[in-house]
């Protein structure tokens, strides 16, 4: 007769090569464990109070711009809305990942289900196509701003704004739900522990045991259309903002245009570094730490949301001084 601890050893490999020999299919997980900080997890309780802070700031900080362009008339105009619009894609973006992300560092829960994954990674990916779609628009608004400003109220209507507002949303959101209904009907029989503290497309595909090649293409295709033409035609419009600007004489006029693009700009470093640090963190750092990775995913979701509303705050006067006479009277 075998001991006990043999006799479990060897039913426990033959479970093991006979789960390796079975099709995808009878191996499918319905269950996902996301992951913290690879190796920090007796400092989640430290770690859980900055991200707290930092998820107050997003959501803070975002509401009190939508709620400044809301009750100041005097912003009411263009380029307000389509920063209205920025700030609502930075608070859902927050709004999407902080159950998770604080649900691991809380120890409240490390696990997620296969529908909520898809859900939250349509979303995420969803969003960062508006943001990229709405910085294009601010882009658009600032070269007629500056190229024609005689016809910009005419060009800029609002009826015109609501059109480009809901472009936007429907180029996103059409764009980007072919591949993930596709996760959905994926068999995933490899390790069923996801890269990051949040569902992302290229995580779930390394997961499956399905052919993915429809949905590798049609991602990379999606960034090309989306995220790289957009900020093609941006540097486009700001090449021909520098040769507008250099055609004015006054050297004060010059200043003065340039600084009405400062934040814009910074806005759009926000976003786009942190996209392009996570591709080249993916593409060529498999051999990085763990950590480096989790890290850099969390700074391509939260930073934007965080700078954003710190940045057109401290740089935009009518932003700034709105919020400071709302401090003040609150006093």
């Amino acid at each position: 007769m075998l001991p006990k601890e043999v006799r479990l050893c060897i039913l426990f490999l033959s479970n093991r090569i006979i789960l390796n020999a079975l099709p995808a299919h009878y191996t499918n997980f319905s269950t996902f464990l996301l992951t913290g900080f690879p190796g920090l997890e007796r400092e989640y309780p430290w770690l859980s109070i900055p991200f707290s802070c930092i998820y107050m700031m997003v959501l803070s900080g975002n509401c009190l711009v939508l709620h400044v362009i809301h009750t100041e008339p005097s912003l009411h105009e263009p380029m307000f809305y389509f920063l209205a619009m920025l700030a609502l894609t930075d608070l859902c973006m927050g709004l999407c990942t902080v159950h998770t992300v604080l649900g691991i560092l809380w120890g409240l829960s490390q696990e997620i289900s296969l529908d909520a994954c898809i859900a939250q990674t349509f979303f995420i990916h969803g969003l960062s196509v508006i943001e990229s779609g709405v910085l294009l628009a601010m882009a658009f608004d600032r070269f007629i701003a500056i190229c024609n400003p005689l016809r910009y109220t005419s060009i800029l209507t609002n009826i015109r704004v609501i059109k480009i507002g809901l472009g936007i949303l429907v180029r996103s959101f059409v764009l980007i739900m072919a591949p993930i209904i596709r996760l959905k009907f994926f068999h995933y029989c490899h390790s069923h522990v996801l890269s990051h503290s949040f569902c992302l497309h290229q995580d779930l595909l390394r997961l499956a045991c399905s052919d993915i090649r429809f949905n590798s293409f049609y991602a990379l295709a999606l960034v090309i259309c989306t995220l790289l033409f957009d900020s093609v035609l941006i540097i486009t419009s700001y090449i021909l903002i520098l040769r507008s600007v250099m055609a004015i004489a006054s050297r004060e006029e010059q200043l003065k245009s340039l600084q009405a693009c400062v934040s814009h700009i910074c806005a759009v470093l926000v976003f786009y570094i942190p996209i392009i640090g996570l591709t080249m963190v993916h593409r060529f750092g498999k051999h990085l730490s763990p950590v480096v990775q989790v890290l850099m995913g969390n700074i391509y979701i939260i930073f934007p949301p965080l700078m954003n509303p710190i940045i057109y705050s401290v740089k935009t006067q009518h932003i700034r001084g709105r919020i400071q006479r709302w401090f003040l009277k609150r006093k």
